[in-house]
């Protein structure tokens, strides 16, 4: 992990755009924390391998996920939910997906999601086919690369608490809970398509699951949403569902989330 550039924002949450074997990333850090890395004299840093002073100074961790629009785009809706979980002294870290802003495309996953757009303009069936070839790359390879930036993110001074994951792809979101077992709870979106396989993981999710739903979500399948949801096999979890389309969540939900990391991870 290399820190690339550094900007201290107007509430004093510590911002640090970083890449991890070609992966870009941001980092963000509540204003209690120490500095995670060496003063920045150089335009390019090396992470700290050094461990926290202690468990009681570490600050929990959440994984920031995002749709695959591009780290760039999101950035104004990532930095603030970065916000709200440094308020309650929370760092939190995103990475940009697969075939995402400048990473390499992924031809096959730009070729089904041509085909999803025709198909729900033309009102024709989406079918598990498609689903599969749009999501499953990109479970296979986020997945791993969450799992490699943890075992780097935990290791910085002032880290190294509970992780949770919020938002992003439900079926990253899924696995990620199901295979790290670093994963202490998770706040999983509603709204993305999901392939069969992630029912089956599902099963194996037993950290605690908000899951937040938009009822009338636009172009997705809301009984797969609250199947998913039947399928996590937690004991702890909520379904978060409100009226209104994908993008018109409503404030209050993004706090609801907060809340249940405050309950899970402080």
């Amino acid at each position: 992990m290399r820190f690339l550039s550094e900007q201290l924002l107007d509430d004093g949450v510590r911002e640090r755009r970083f890449t991890l074997d070609g992966v870009p990333g941001i980092l963000w850090t509540p204003a209690s924390a120490p500095d995670p890395a060496a003063p920045s004299s150089s335009p390019s840093l090396s992470a700290s391998a050094a461990p926290s002073s202690g468990a009681s100074a570490a600050a929990p961790l959440v994984l920031l996920g995002h749709p695959p629009l591009g780290l760039d785009a999101m950035y104004p809706r990532l930095v603030a939910r970065a916000r709200q979980a440094a308020a309650d002294g929370f760092a939190s870290a995103t990475l940009e997906l697969p075939g995402s802003g400048e990473r390499p495309r992924l031809p096959g996953v730009d070729r089904a999601r041509a085909e999803l757009r025709r198909r729900l303009r033309d009102g024709e069936p989406v079918g598990d086919r498609l689903v599969d070839e749009l999501v499953l790359p990109l479970v296979e390879r986020a997945v791993p690369e969450w799992r490699t930036a943890l075992d780097s993110l935990v290791l910085l001074p002032g880290l190294g608490g509970p992780v949770g994951y919020s938002g992003g792809l439900i079926s990253v979101g899924t696995r990620l809970a199901a295979v790290e077992p670093r994963v202490s709870a998770a706040v999983l979106f509603a709204g993305s398509f999901v392939p069969r396989v992630s029912f089956e993981e599902a099963r194996r999710v037993t950290v605690p699951v908000h899951v937040l739903l938009q009822w009338d979500d636009e172009g997705n399948d809301r009984q797969a949403a609250l199947d998913l949801f039947d399928a996590f096999g937690s004991a702890d979890k909520t379904l978060h569902a409100n009226t209104g389309g994908h993008t018109g969540v409503p404030a209050h939900a993004g706090d609801a989330a907060q809340r249940f990391f405050v309950r899970h991870l402080a």
